[in-house]
């Protein structure tokens, strides 16, 4: 599959000047929230009155993709969730509670479901072609992007609209830190993985990519494979699964020019990753993306789009990797896990 486009609306700015490439911003704090653009110019000014941050950030997202695609209707718009829409089902539930059940109006029911942030994007395109929304916990973006790479293979749409979001509320954040999901007090992103400590910090985003099969030239980079495995027994199952997914597509780890993991400075979360940097992953420059975006289910299309970024552009960006190796970057190989529950791998190459 090739990537012919790909925006999102992320905690940190995704576009420096004419590059797609982040601008890191060093914020501090326990979670990294989305820097928020004009939303007038991608969405009607009397639908963003109705509408809730994440159908806000998805439907931006998506509307600039396609823009940059020069895309005006997709053959399928699919999505994937972890949470929903979060701020909606806090409002009703509230409003369940306070109006005891009666009088309630549906707005904020229609807009908590799951699909809303889809449909949405649908509504706005007048698009009757196939949608889906996946919730999947830690495989949501992945469901989604293998949902629309089957249909692609199949010939069942010559193109895709393919997407994630999440969001932060409070609510949810009081919620998910009673877990110990993230660290106490405040914590600067640039400096997350020197703290070896337990928790991260609480991130959000929605990020949006256009899928073809067509070489057409102006692509950003070819997605040659991608897969996911679920509660790995131990360290040498995720070695020997890294393995067998290179030699799937006939390659080595000798021939991957960057490895980008998904370490987010919580020392339980990030031992994975310390047991690969030591054996499989010793001998290849390799990053970190989640000090950018924070952890969240789907955070795995951000380090897609990442990928995608610095393939596109050929070179790392020298706030995530100081210094570099000069060689062109051509093939890069992505590994995240979330929880260590959910394990997903991606394979990029340049067109």
């Amino acid at each position: 599959m090739y990537i012919q486009s790909a925006y999102g609306i992320t905690p940190q700015p995704l576009y420096d000047g004419s590059e797609l490439l982040p601008v890191m911003h060093n914020k501090t704090g326990n979670q990294l929230r989305c820097v928020e653009p004009d939303y007038s110019r991608y969405i009607d000014a009397k639908l963003i009155r109705r509408m809730s941050r994440i159908i806000k950030m998805g439907s931006a997202a998506a509307m600039q993709c396609l823009q940059d695609a020069n895309l005006a209707m997709p053959d399928a718009i699919v999505t994937g969730t972890a949470y929903g829409c979060l701020q909606d089902t806090a409002i009703f539930l509230n409003r369940m509670v306070e109006f005891k059940e009666e009088l309630l109006t549906p707005t904020a029911f229609i807009q908590s479901t799951h699909n809303t942030v889809s449909a949405q994007i649908a509504l706005m395109l007048q698009c009757h072609n196939y949608n889906n929304t996946y919730v999947h916990r830690g495989f949501s973006f992945e469901s989604a992007l293998l949902d629309a790479i089957m249909m692609l293979q199949e010939k069942e749409i010559s193109n895709a609209l393919v997407g994630a979001a999440d969001e932060i509320t409070d609510t949810s954040h009081a919620i998910l830190s009673r877990f110990g999901l993230y660290k106490h007090g405040a914590v600067s992103n640039t400096r997350l993985f020197e703290d070896k400590t337990k928790g991260t910090i609480a991130g959000e985003g929605a990020v949006f990519f256009t899928l073809h099969t067509t070489d057409a030239g102006s692509n950003l980079a070819r997605l040659d494979a991608v897969t996911t495995f679920y509660k790995p027994a131990d360290a040498d199952v995720v070695k020997e699964t890294i393995a067998a997914f290179l030699a799937g597509q006939s390659a080595d780890i000798e021939e991957i020019d960057l490895i980008i993991t998904g370490r987010n400075g919580d020392i339980s979360n990030d031992a994975i990753y310390d047991v690969l940097a030591g054996s499989l992953f010793s001998a290849t420059q390799t990053i970190h993306f989640k000090q950018l975006c924070g952890e969240y289910p789907t955070a795995s299309a951000y380090a897609l789009w990442l990928g995608a970024a610095i393939i596109q552009n050929g070179k790392i960006p020298s706030t995530l990797l100081p210094a570099p190796n000069k060689k062109p970057v051509k093939r890069v190989l992505i590994y995240n896990h979330y929880q260590h529950t959910h394990h997903a791998l991606y394979l990029l190459s340049a067109c």
